[in-house]
């Protein structure tokens, strides 16, 4: 039987010349793990075509390349072996590697005092890029908490203050008659808003031979500063504790931007960063939003 030469069309000479600076593949299913949690992640790969004359790349040697993101905990180090092996395997053909790795992280969270836990997750996207001029990784991180605005607790407590100075106009002011005012619907009648709210990262990361990525020490380094970490199952003493955090923790955006921006300057790894607060008001019909940069 004769066994023929299969024909290898990327290899031709376009007719059409000029460079391209990516060309691969997005949306590639791999699961990966980081530390000892594992993630159904979406990988994208791709490499330069500096050669104008090339019809394609060897795309099929991208993937086969991505074996090693299976075999071992991710980090920077094992990125940066499979970036290599990206160009290698093009023969020339590319000087610049590119990887994404999106997925989101679960991680179980105790709550605030109760023996009750669950799981969160959190939505990331690391970009890494090896070229002439280095190795380069980019972290995107998506963390959740609550807000409570400043400005309405204040209202809120002019109007509880009014009300206490009506009802007790005529009263006379013993503690066990203010102790039932106070614990009454008719005492409380004004409360502050809060919302759900949320902080986008795009982190720079220093290169280290680091055996993990810092993700879930940014996470816990970002709920942290902020004191208002969304909860998962909880009791009704976790509960009051949220609302007790939520009442220290009064913040507009500006004030939340803030608190992030000198977390992220102070934390090892990252040598730069854009964040972005997200405030969803459950006052306006809008969002509120502010945002920071350092060494970007």
């Amino acid at each position: 039987m004769t066994v023929l030469t299969l024909p290898d069309v990327a290899s031709q000479t376009t007719r059409l010349t000029s460079t391209l600076t990516w060309v691969g593949m997005e949306g590639i299913a791999l699961p990966i793990r980081l530390g000892v949690s594992g993630v159904n992640a979406k990988i994208a790969a791709g490499v330069s075509l500096e050669d104008p004359e090339a019809r394609g790349i060897h795309m099929s040697r991208l993937y086969l390349a991505l074996q090693p993101l299976e075999e071992a905990p991710l980090t920077l180090p094992v990125i940066k072996e499979v970036l290599k092996t990206f160009i290698a395997s093009q023969e020339g053909l590319s000087q610049h590697a590119y990887l994404s790795v999106e997925g989101e992280l679960l991680l179980k969270r105790e709550a605030l005092i109760s023996p009750l836990a669950g799981w969160k997750s959190y939505p990331f996207t690391l970009r890494c890029q090896l070229t002439p001029e280095g190795f380069q990784a980019e972290l995107g991180l998506t963390v959740g908490y609550s807000s409570t605005c400043p400005c309405s607790a204040a209202l809120a407590r002019q109007l509880v203050q009014q009300a206490f100075e009506e009802d007790f106009s005529e009263i006379p002011l013993t503690q066990s008659a203010v102790s039932a005012w106070l614990g009454s619907e008719e005492g409380i009648l004004a409360t502050p808003h809060s919302q759900r709210s949320s902080v986008e990262c795009r982190l720079r990361l220093a290169e280290a031979d680091n055996d993990e990525l810092p993700i879930e020490g940014l996470i816990d380094h970002i709920e942290k500063a902020l004191g208002t970490a969304l909860q998962t199952a909880v009791k009704r003493i976790d509960e009051q504790a949220f609302a007790l955090a939520n009442g220290q923790n009064l913040m507009f955006c500006e004030d939340a931007a803030r608190r992030v921006d000198k977390a992220l300057r102070q934390s090892p790894g990252v040598t730069g960063f854009q964040l972005k607060v997200v405030h969803a008001e459950s006052l306006h019909a809008h969002n509120a939003v502010a945002c920071s940069e350092w060494n970007w």
